[in-house]
């Protein structure tokens, strides 16, 4: 396969082998993980909790070298101090993988402990952040963008659409009361409420 030919999916297997290979915990999060418990659409971003450490970086930057990968290394080390995110871009597809440095809090170990294996597009699998914690992710996002952009609240009426019941709404209504996203939730219920009409 070359490089440019390389989808989303792809580049998200070869970057979840690498993490396996180092016993890195990481689990893949955002539109992606949205997609595959809700409804599919186009993304060129791969976004990754990983529990990378300043020891990581030598063989993160041997793993995804140029010209074939564009990953500053010092932008990984002040992601890693400051736990923040940096990314990693694939030139030829266009494609960037935004690895997210997980701040050390209560959200955050709750997630870590309910990660799911998920095989999508035949033999590739990797570990997901759970449904309920992607969906409230996607509440917090839609609120720091001041509540422009209608993505993030089309991918979370995505995945209720496809979840249903399967949905835990006890623990996404606590996570949202605690992380100031309660009204981005009820806005969400009512949309999903009127598209049954």
């Amino acid at each position: 396969m070359k490089p440019s030919e390389l989808q989303p999916h792809e580049l998200m297997q070869i970057v979840a082998d690498f993490f396996e290979s180092q016993k890195i915990h990481y689990r893949i999060v955002g539109s992606l993980a949205s997609m595959v418990y809700g409804e599919p659409r186009f993304t060129n971003d791969i976004d990754i909790v990983a529990e990378l450490q300043l020891e990581d970086i030598p063989a993160l930057c041997a793993a995804f070298p140029a010209p074939d990968y564009y990953l500053s290394e010092i932008a990984a080390h002040d992601a890693i101090v400051k736990r923040f995110q940096f990314n990693i871009l694939h030139p030829s597809s266009g494609l960037k993988v935004d690895l997210i440095i997980p701040s050390d809090s209560e959200f955050n170990r709750t997630e870590a402990g309910r990660i799911r294996r998920i095989a999508i597009e035949g033999d590739k699998s990797a570990w997901f952040g759970s449904p309920e914690g992607v969906l409230v992710n996607k509440l917090v996002f839609f609120q720091l963008g001041g509540g422009v952009s209608d993505k993030h609240l089309r991918d979370i009426v995505g995945m209720i659409k496809l979840l249903q019941d399967k949905l835990d709404r006890e623990y996404v209504a606590k996570w949202a009361m605690k992380l100031g996203v309660s009204d981005e939730w009820l806005l969400v219920q009512k949309r999903v409420d009127e598209a049954k009409l």
